[in-house]
């Protein structure tokens, strides 16, 4: 039997999860009940044959909660708990039978009524059922004829009304904090699932923001490594042992600042360049290391200052750093201009190159591609200008921000 049995109304309201969560409480409910009966029963019984009647179907009443119905309850199946209701109305009805203590069992009655039925309509039925029945029995125990009818039914009437009124306002309440529980649960998997959608988000954005950072400074330096490693072999061919040295000694001078640029990457630290001056120092001395490897005069001209926030400094060095490399690769220049300027509340960086240029229809690469992400993820604008033998111009334009 599924849980969908013992459905109480409409919506996500189930009784079985109301039976899980009050099952402990109503056995002992059960328990107290029942040994409070029995108490009773023993000290006001007329006989040892009336004792003995009461005792023998309270055993069968326990047997009963404990095999049917608290299965019921965590199975949540219904078959189970009318079966267990069943038993519940002939127990009651022939302790009533039996003496006129069997009324006290009532107050159990009821109350598992109105734990195992599975609506309202349900819990309301088998009341009626089973004051129906008692009153049968009392009458029938005591031969009661005319008058005497009418206030055995008046009493058990009374309890019966009782009985509903309560029952109905329990199972209210029961049915409230069941769609309450109901909508934490729901409210606890969107926000988990909210949690694990934001750190999938995060991991595949720190992974971007890693590859863009490795693609702009360490994959940089290792291709200015491969050249002038390449250029000194040439040179130590050429036995101009001078220049080699030069060469090693530019090989050394990147390979330190890729090491520092990595261990700035593992810290998540500033780039080396911003974290000693300004953002126009450390394009100087981007500026000079190109030069030295490239041969190109390489010019910078700050117009803006100490203005440019800690984060569009890094976007604009980065930017600086990628356009240089796309000179080296493809621009065949022989001078390039980094140009800082403020507008306004921007900062901008231009990149002016005397190279080849490019053709309209020729597609943007990678390096491209990253800084234009960079200047969209921080609320800037890139664009590149450029037409074949009249150079290229980069600029990219951010918001200042906070120095």
């Amino acid at each position: 039997m599924s849980t969908a049995d013992a459905q109480a109304g409409p919506g996500p309201v189930t009784r079985h999860g109301f039976w899980l969560r009050m099952l402990v409480m109503y056995d002992l409910v059960f328990v107290g009940m029942s040994a409070v009966y029995l108490v009773a029963v023993l000290t006001q019984a007329a006989g040892f044959a009336d004792a003995l009647v009461a005792v023998s179907t309270m055993l069968v009443l326990a047997l009963a909660y404990v095999l049917v119905g608290r299965r019921a309850a965590q199975r949540g199946s219904a078959r189970l708990a009318d079966g267990y209701l069943a038993v519940l109305v002939v127990v009651v009805v022939v302790q009533v039978a039996n003496g006129d203590i069997g009324s006290v069992l009532l107050f159990l009655a009821y109350t598992q009524i109105w734990f195992f039925a599975r609506t309202r309509v349900a819990g309301v039925v088998w009341a009626v059922a089973l004051t129906a029945a008692i009153t049968v029995a009392a009458v029938l125990r005591v031969g009661a004829t005319g008058q005497e009818v009418t206030e055995i039914a008046a009493q058990f009437g009374t309890a019966l009304m009782f009985a509903v009124v309560l029952g109905l306002w329990i199972t209210q309440i029961a049915e409230q904090s069941e769609e309450r529980a109901y909508l934490l649960e729901e409210l606890s998997a969107a926000q988990d699932a909210l949690a694990a959608s934001h750190h999938a988000a995060g991991v595949v954005a720190e992974r971007e923001r890693l590859a863009a950072e490795i693609h702009d400074t360490l994959a940089q330096g290792f291709t200015s490594v491969v050249m002038l490693a390449q250029t000194a072999s040439v040179e130590l061919a050429r036995d101009h042992h001078d220049r080699v040295a030069a060469r090693l000694e530019s090989i050394e001078g990147v390979a330190r600042d890729n090491l520092a640029e990595a261990r700035a990457l593992v810290a998540a630290f500033a780039p080396p360049d911003l974290q000693d001056g300004t953002l126009a120092d450390a394009l100087a001395r981007l500026a000079a290391r190109f030069g030295t490897e490239t041969g190109l005069r390489v010019d910078v001209v700050d117009d803006a200052g100490d203005t440019a926030g800690a984060e569009a400094q890094v976007v604009l060095l980065r930017a600086a750093q990628e356009a240089l490399a796309n000179v080296r690769r493809h621009a065949d220049a022989t001078h390039v201009t980094l140009r800082l300027a403020r507008v306004g509340p921007e900062v901008v960086l231009e990149v002016v190159d005397d190279g080849r240029g490019l053709a309209a229809d020729v597609p943007e690469g990678n390096g491209l591609r990253g800084m234009r992400a960079r200047a969209d993820a921080a609320g800037g604008t890139l664009d590149v200008t450029a037409a074949p033998g009249r150079g290229t111009r980069v600029r990219l334009q951010v918001p200042a921000g906070s120095s």
